[in-house]
């Protein structure tokens, strides 16, 4: 029997308040620390302290074995894109600021929007959906600065949110496998556990070759900024996630989600005085009214309903 979520209500706006504060903080975080530790062992760091923690909650929890014959090899293939996600998100940083990173990165439901137009009739695209990508892709582009003059335009940061956008299409395509997959039917911890395990090795891996661990200083800055991102951001507010799920409608948590791009530019311009250009504010305004059209455009309809009927 498929469990009634619920609408809205004052609790859920509080708790998505504090999540996307959160997440908000994610690339700020990583910046502010990345003269102690290199972003890449930031990224690898925060996959394997989380990974431990779900695995030793899915030790804990029954009913998950059962589902490792079927999984396994789409769970090793989101895994692998969800380190890219991270990868690109590391690199980026170098040459990007965080505000910039959040808004790119959270392109994602656009272009899993588009992936799963294309391998599921029932995740059909519609006309104010359509609409919505149109804005979004505007935004991307007026937000690079396309239009203004070359040499005003810094090639630095231009690199850096085209990896941010890249970061974009792998968390998208990350959606995308997870939905069109066993993972959609699978606990969600598992799921979870793949990702961040195939993230830890993959992403250590490349942080051992590239990294000169000799100049990581783990001060209290850097530390707390590995432990942010390991315990709070990758284990409880991903449980919070999974359990709001349960019990609230996902077109309403949608909604409240597009919070989170917003905290990522505020904490970025508050804590690192990041500069913000015109073309990057409407830029950054047009992406998430496209985001919002697609991820809740039948949320959208029914409220216009509603109003209407009123």
């Amino acid at each position: 029997m498929t469990a009634v979520r619920k609408g809205a209500d004052f609790f859920l706006f509080q708790l998505m308040l504090l999540l996307c504060a959160i997440w908000g903080s994610q690339q700020v975080a990583i910046k502010l620390a990345a003269e102690d530790i290199a972003p890449m062992l930031q990224v690898a760091l925060r996959s394997g302290i989380a990974a431990v923690l779900v695995g030793i909650l899915l030790l804990w929890q029954r009913g998950w074995r059962g589902w490792l014959g079927s999984t396994w090899l789409a769970g090793m293939l989101a895994g692998v894109l969800f380190a890219l996600e991270f990868f690109f998100i590391a690199l980026g940083l170098r040459y990007t600021s965080a505000s910039h990173m959040a808004v790119f990165l959270y392109t994602a439901p656009i272009f899993s929007a588009l992936g799963l137009h294309l391998m599921l009739p029932s995740e059909r695209l519609r006309r104010l959906q359509w609409l919505g990508i149109a804005l979004c892709f505007g935004g991307v582009v007026m937000a690079f600065g396309v239009g203004g003059e070359w040499s005003e335009i810094d090639t630095d940061i231009l690199l850096g949110d085209a990896l941010g956008l890249c970061a974009g299409m792998a968390w998208g395509a990350t959606t995308v496998v997870v939905r069109g997959s066993r993972l959609s039917e699978a606990p969600a911890g598992l799921t979870l556990f793949y990702q961040l395990t195939v993230a830890f090795v993959l992403l250590l891996g490349y942080a051992l070759a590239m990294v000169d661990l000799g100049q990581v200083r783990w001060t209290p800055l850097a530390i707390g900024s590995v432990l942010l991102q390991g315990v709070v951001v990758s284990f409880f507010t991903y449980l919070a996630w999974f359990w709001l799920l349960r019990r609230y409608l996902a077109s309403n948590m949608a909604v409240f989600s597009f919070m989170t791009p917003l905290f990522g530019v505020t904490f970025g311009v508050l804590v690192l005085d990041e500069p913000l250009t015109l073309n990057f504010i409407i830029g950054a305004a047009l992406v998430l009214a496209g985001i919002m059209l697609v991820s809740s455009e039948r949320w959208l309809k029914r409220r216009l309903a509603g109003l209407r009927g009123q």
